[in-house]
């Protein structure tokens, strides 16, 4: 580590494991929805870099729950860092998991929905031409977002694992094709759904897992090169960590969402079938990463590949999202991290839910709330 750490917060009781989803507002209120709450559909679908993800919900009193979801790796950025366009066979693959999504979606009578997508869209010089092809076959109109909005979606799916005892939390979101880091404030709870946590900063780096992968090569991974990838990231980093001046003894810890962390943590828990129950909202402390890391890049690619937290298509891909975790624990050291299996749909379902009132008293002003 290159600097001191933030300081900790006592680590929570085995029991205390919030399973709310996501806060954070939108400053658009939606006119009344008839009906009542349950029979309200809500999707979020998010076509990133690497995956294309949906969740299907309905609201609850305090929160909502999954009625559908589906998520695939497609690799939609493959190539782009290099040629600067999404490939033909990366939109193929694109396109038939936003084909059955767009089924899930009619199939469940959803009225309300957010499509959107980030990187690989974002980059590539041919990316409107791809989203104008989506919606002529599938009828889904994707929303390719900036990364401001893309670390506001992901604080917002987030903010309920943020330790109450802490004054707030590094939220950092490993894409295929861009890192988002945010500075969280200390969680909020209030009468119009899940907890929020409010947004001190953030930041956004244009390398992900698939591009940092395809520039310094996946399969053969040295613990050289994998140091020269974290230096790499590093460099990035470091005007943010000055700029942010975040030190200690601020009463911090990590908080990261991605496929890499949730792979660092069933690797830790030795899981031989991935299950979320026990990974999302997992504390992991520095040693137990950095034993997972260690025994990460000592692994063949064959051993990454048999590894029933990996698998096949993330075996290529997983040191580079190391590598990623690695420099963003050397910027703002802590010896506590909190995992998250749970992000942008998360984050899109409680906007669209808080936007249109499903958890407003009835004698609630209806008015627009600032973004938290």
């Amino acid at each position: 580590m290159r600097d001191e750490t933030l300081g900790s917060c006592q680590d929570p009781a085995p029991s205390v494991r919030e399973r709310d989803r996501a806060s954070q507002d939108t400053p658009t209120v939606l006119s009344p929805w008839p009906g009542t709450r349950s029979e309200r559909v809500y999707a979020a679908l998010d076509l990133g870099t690497n995956n294309c993800r949906l969740l299907i919900a309905r609201p609850t009193q305090r929160n909502f729950r999954v009625v559908d979801a589906f998520s695939r790796i497609v690799r939609l950025g493959e190539g782009v860092v290099g040629s600067g366009r999404l490939g033909t066979a990366a939109m193929e693959r694109a396109m038939g998991a936003l084909e059955v999504c767009a089924a899930k979606i009619a199939s469940r009578g959803v009225l309300r929905a957010r499509v959107i997508a980030t990187e690989a869209c974002r980059a590539a010089a041919n990316g409107a031409e791809f989203c104008a092809e989506v919606e002529a076959r599938t009828g889904l109109a994707l929303e390719v977002v900036d990364r401001r909005t893309e670390a506001g979606l992901a604080a917002a799916g987030c903010a309920p694992l943020v330790d109450p005892s802490c004054d707030g939390a590094i939220l950092f979101d490993i894409g295929g094709g861009s890192t988002e880091v945010v500075w969280l404030g200390r969680r909020a709870s209030g009468d119009d759904g899940p907890p929020r946590a409010r947004i001190r900063s953030w930041a956004s780096m244009p390398v992900g897992v698939v591009s940092l992968a395809e520039r310094h090569g996946g399969v053969k991974v040295s613990r050289e090169l994998f140091d020269t990838m974290v230096a790499e990231v590093a460099d990035m980093l470091e005007g943010v960590r000055q700029s942010w001046g975040v030190r200690a003894p601020g009463r911090m810890h990590l908080l990261g969402t991605s496929g890499t962390v949730t792979t660092v943590a069933g690797i830790h828990l030795g899981l031989q079938r991935y299950d979320r129950t026990r990974v999302d909202g997992a504390w992991l402390h520095g040693r137990d990463i950095n034993r997972v890391v260690d025994q990460l890049v000592g692994m063949s690619f064959e051993e990454r590949v048999s590894n029933p937290c990996i698998g096949a298509q993330r075996a290529d891909l997983v040191l580079a999202g190391c590598a990623i975790m690695e420099a963003v624990r050397e910027a703002f050291p802590t010896d506590r991290l909190r995992v998250a299996d749970r992000g942008l749909r998360e984050g899109m379902l409680v906007q669209l839910m808080r936007a249109d009132g499903v958890w407003r008293r009835p004698d609630a002003p209806v008015a627009a709330e600032a973004s938290a």
